[in-house]
């Protein structure tokens, strides 16, 4: 959750778009914003090689570039339009943060059917929780794909490589958060892990 905070481009490669979040440190911009994360399963979701979530990602970035107007603005949708299934076609009083800007859409063309339905019950229940999330104006941009790494490094019990002795992954790229808070966790694990080992 961003306070006062931007939707930001994070688009990495050509023909594709894909979002993030972030707050300046004055957190005084004219929004908030946040990501939903909807868990997925490699199993079912993209099984194959190990880099297979690469490709699922790869897959709904191009779509979001398509929905957005194949032109790098983002695809949107305002929450009540998302919660009734319709495709927005304008928005409303919430004015969006992105830039190049944003296309007016139906977000159920960028994301998967299950990620649409847990979003779908999810927002209500956000908006009963925080006034306000699920405001019939508030509008979603698409697609954030980036929340952690869709490939792990695997690492042991002292979480040291499988591979590489004194190599330690960590965080969201090594495959082990979805968030700011979760990498600092596991940063702290992989430190105490390190500390370990040079006092042994």
């Amino acid at each position: 959750m961003c306070p006062g905070g931007t939707v930001v481009a994070a688009t990495s490669e050509e023909g594709r778009v894909a979002t993030n979040g972030m707050s300046q440190y004055s957190r005084n911009e004219r929004n908030a914003n946040s990501g939903l994360v909807v868990a997925i399963d490699p199993a079912r979701d993209y099984p194959g090689t190990p880099l297979a979530g690469i490709a699922l990602q790869r897959h709904w970035e191009e779509r979001a570039f398509v929905a957005g107007g194949s032109d790098y603005c983002a695809p949107a949708q305002r929450v009540g339009d998302f919660l009734d299934g319709r495709a927005s076609t304008a928005l409303g009083s919430v004015t969006p943060s992105y830039r190049p800007g944003v296309t007016p859409t139906d977000l159920a063309a960028c994301l998967p059917d299950f990620v649409i339905a847990a979003m779908r019950e999810a927002l209500p229940v956000f908006g009963r929780q925080i006034r306000g999330y699920d405001h019939p104006d508030a509008v979603m941009t698409g697609v954030e794909t980036r929340t952690s790494s869709p490939v792990r490094f695997t690492r042991g019990a002292d979480f040291q490589s499988l591979n590489t002795a004194g190599l330690y992954p960590a965080g969201e790229g090594a495959g082990y958060a979805g968030g700011i808070l979760s990498a600092a966790v596991d940063g702290i694990k992989v430190a105490e892990a390190v500390a370990l080992r040079i006092a042994a």
